[in-house]
């Protein structure tokens, strides 16, 4: 069965990882089938996502660990609520500066 999740790279007591589809029964570090993304502990949980592949994945019958599932349900949540929130008005623009009347 193929497994969706972390696998560990960056320096000691300074981890990064990628998300990737291996099989289950390869070791942490073995062998991928297919880099899905990165994630940064470190930079504010930035996690950057292939979301396509890892669709693609899934379809095929890929169970994603509870860690790579959760991060795809806080992407998904910060790219609905982005969608959602109204363009705001730069507060540099003329209308804003200039003073009522």
């Amino acid at each position: 069965m193929v497994k969706i999740r972390l696998f560990r790279t960056g320096a000691t007591k300074r981890p990064s990882y990628r998300i990737v589809a291996i099989d289950q029964r390869r070791q942490r570090q073995g062998r991928v089938l297919e880099v899905l993304g990165t994630y940064d502990p470190r930079g504010g949980g930035a996690a950057i996502l292939k979301e396509a592949a890892i669709e693609q994945w899934i379809q095929k019958g890929a169970q994603p660990s509870d860690t790579v599932r959760s991060l795809l349900r806080r992407h998904r949540r910060a790219r609905e609520a982005e969608a959602a929130a109204p363009d705001a008005p730069d507060a540099a623009s003329p209308e804003s500066a200039a003073p009522a009347s």
